[in-house]
């Protein structure tokens, strides 16, 4: 008879392969986790620099040209295609001599009808001024012929008070007598209040008359001027420069055709990235070569417009040495920004360009170790250290485009 073998229970075996494989996972997940991150680089494709002490001047270097210190536009005042043309570009010209012709006929046109209709209307104001001397003089006769008859009036009357009192004449024809002088009287002395009446009305309409056509003699005085405006003349004595017309090119009213130097004096204008706008002020002081000389300028004008992340400066020479300078010569400028002092450095290099200045790689033997740091300001040479780094430390100052996600670098 056969013996019943009992079924070995493997459920705990399973168990047991299971939870020492999730061990050996779970080992490997945590040593590649916390692992730091390496890369192999060759010693040659890195640039190591040293952190030092070094004497640190806050300064930037930039572009300026050269601008005339007083410089005027010559605009175009009336609009119109250039007609003739009278001296050439670069020439030095003098106050009022004239630099080119503008013809527009409409406009020539449109000036002829103002002044037509300007000369109609004076005189019409005249004729209007002779009319009212007209009425005057008519009154003024009136008035002599009124005291011829009064004094005929008053002569009869003297002459016939005498008879009437030695009773030669008649009551009644006396009586004709005295009224005739009353009337002449009171005729005479209303018609001298009449005249005097508009003598003042006829002032005053004379005063406004001669006062309309002071009005419209100036229109044609400033007519007849802006009529001049078409030939084109130097503002002020000076060289002429980008003066370019061209005979039959039209030009817009307010259109600039050309710029005039008054041989002033001479400044740096230039502009500057953004970044600089709260560090550069009135009064800081740079430098500039010119012919192996040194030159001291000073920042005259600081123009806070950014446009295109750039915004405008203008510096003058401190030298009162005749430099004979040229518009539109380059000079680069050292702008100093503070005075020298004695801090703590890194030699510039591409790596700010990835970490902006928040970490670096510090080379210990074969190793480049990531590490955080803090810069301060900086200029063509040198970064400030805040924070990270001490004296003597070397960095790797090349750059981090292949190193971003990297925590250590293994030297080759």
């Amino acid at each position: 008879m056969d013996k019943v073998i009992p079924r070995k229970n493997r459920k705990f075996r399973y168990l047991t392969i299971g939870f020492v494989s999730f061990l050996v996972l779970g080992a490997v997940v945590y040593a590649s986790v916390s692992k730091k991150r390496s890369l192999n680089v060759k010693a040659d494709e890195l640039l190591v620099k040293e952190v030092s002490q070094e004497f640190f001047e806050d300064f930037i270097i930039f572009q300026a040209k050269v601008e005339p210190l007083n410089l005027v536009l010559v605009n175009i005042i009336e609009g119109g295609s250039v007609k003739e043309i009278f001296v050439e570009n670069g020439v030095m010209v003098t106050q009022g001599q004239p630099l080119a012709r503008i013809y527009n006929p409409n406009t020539e046109l449109h000036y002829l009808t103002q002044e037509t209709a300007i000369i109609e209307q004076i005189n019409n104001l005249n004729t209007g001024k002779l009319n009212i001397r007209n009425q005057e003089l008519s009154l003024t006769k009136d008035l002599a012929i009124i005291e011829h008859d009064y004094n005929d009036a008053k002569r009869v009357y003297d002459m016939n008070a005498k008879l009437f009192e030695k009773d030669i004449i008649a009551r009644n024809d006396w009586n004709l007598i005295k009224e005739s002088l009353r009337f002449q009287e009171e005729r005479k002395s209303n018609i001298r209040t009449s005249i005097q009446k508009e003598k003042q009305t006829n002032q005053i309409q004379i005063s406004q008359i001669n006062r309309s056509i002071q009005t419209m003699e100036m229109s044609l005085d400033i007519l007849r001027s802006n009529k001049k405006n078409f030939l084109i003349a130097a503002p002020v004595s000076g060289r002429l420069t980008s003066f370019e017309p061209i005979l039959g090119k039209t030009f817009q009213a307010g259109e600039s055709i050309g710029r005039i130097d008054s041989r002033e004096g001479y400044k740096l204008s230039a502009q500057v990235d953004e970044f600089y706008l709260e560090k550069i002020r009135v009064g800081l002081k740079g430098q500039i070569e010119y012919k192996g000389k040194t030159v001291v300028v000073s920042v005259v004008k600081v123009i806070p417009e950014v446009k295109s992340g750039r915004f405008q400066v203008e510096l003058l020479f401190d030298s009162k040495e005749d430099l004979a300078l040229q518009d539109g010569l380059s000079f680069g400028v050292k702008l100093i920004l503070s005075e020298k002092n004695k801090i703590l450095v890194i030699p510039k290099g591409s790596f700010n360009q990835e970490t902006a200045g928040k970490w670096l790689f510090v080379v210990n033997g074969s190793k480049g170790v990531r590490r955080k740091i803090k810069l301060g300001r900086e200029n063509p040479s040198y970064y400030e250290v805040l924070e990270g780094l001490k004296q003597g430390d070397k960095v790797i100052t090349s750059s981090y485009a292949d190193y971003k996600e990297v925590e250590e670098l293994n030297i080759q």
